[in-house]
């Protein structure tokens, strides 16, 4: 028996929205937010979150500094159920922070990265790895010591025996420096989104990425916004429409909280096509309400809403 079901590895800081903006900012001029909320962000972080409260046991190996924003982020996982006895504190760097301008289903972000940024294969304990079933990586270019070795850090997962689940996220440098034939035989479920695999591959349609990607696959869900979601092996492709909200509140996290489905149904062994399924039903959840984590308060509270907006039901 392990004593994690998953082991979110990566990222921290938190969220400063901002919505209903009066317009874009200019240099020299100033423009205000009507309403403001501080939660916390990160990817990974808003994934661990959530799939811990639909029912998944989570840990977080991850690096915050001792400060204020720390203790925000340690206290919001530990208030969805996710163990923080193995976050890293230093005093060398402040917690990362990310301010996010709502604009309607988009978004501009400004990003400090902190102490995200000097987490790296030292760092990371095998018996940690060891002590969970799965381990999800993501948002790797925010994150420079770990984008720089991450070869090494997929190999050190593997080697404990232990699935893994990686979701690269958008480059902010745009190099897109990933080694896509080395490190993707290694990883069980690899989850971009369709702008991040044709940046990955640089091919200019999805069908030509997928193409480019698949000699090196074991499976790929591809986030395609309210187009759905695209589940790929070596041998097939399926295209599972959209769970669509009309009354959307905000996109923040909606494809963490697609992942967060997913590996959750997938860690208790259900089938690719119900791990997809649950994905989309999550995604869409997630836009009932404001920031990453806003609408799983509960597993009781995810179901209410699965129900409530789409007429659907998880089954975990």
């Amino acid at each position: 028996m392990k004593k994690y079901d998953i082991l979110a590895l990566g990222e921290l800081n938190v969220d400063l929205l901002l919505n209903h903006i009066a317009g874009f900012p200019e240099i020299g001029k100033e423009i205000f937010a009507k309403d403001m909320t501080l939660t916390l962000g990160s990817s990974t972080a808003i994934f661990a979150a959530n799939a811990a409260s639909i029912g998944a046991k989570v840990s977080f190996l991850g690096m915050i500094g001792k400060d204020n924003f720390g203790d925000l982020v340690k206290s919001s996982l530990q208030q969805r159920g996710v163990d923080t006895s193995n976050l890293i504190e230093v005093e060398s760097a402040a917690t990362g922070l990310t301010a996010i301008l709502n604009y309607d289903n988009d978004r501009a972000n400004v990003t400090y990265p902190g102490a995200m940024s000097i987490m790296g294969v030292k760092d990371i304990d095998p018996t940690v790895i060891a002590s969970a079933k799965h381990v999800h990586v993501s948002s790797i270019f925010l994150q420079e010591t770990l984008h720089k070795e991450i070869l090494d850090i997929v190999k050190l997962i593997k080697s404990q025996g232990v699935t893994l689940s990686m979701d690269v996220q958008f480059d902010p440098d745009e190099k897109w420096e990933f080694d896509y034939k080395a490190i993707l035989p290694l990883v069980n479920i690899f989850m971009p989104n369709e702008q991040e695999l044709m940046c990955l591959t640089g091919k200019d349609s999805v069908e030509a990425a997928i193409e480019v990607i698949k000699p090196y696959i074991n499976v790929a869900v591809i986030k395609m916004g309210t187009k759905g979601s695209l589940l790929v092996t070596k041998d097939s492709e399926r295209l599972l429409p959209a769970t669509l909200n009309e009354n959307v509140v905000d996109a923040i996290g909606a494809g963490d909280s697609f992942n967060s489905g997913f590996i959750t149904a997938f860690v208790q062994g259900k089938d690719l096509e119900y791990c997809q399924y649950l994905g989309n039903l999550t995604g869409a959840v997630n836009t009932t309400a404001a920031g990453g984590t806003g609408a799983f308060t509960s597993k009781q509270a995810v179901e209410e809403a699965a129900l409530k907006h789409f007429g659907q039901t998880i089954k975990l």
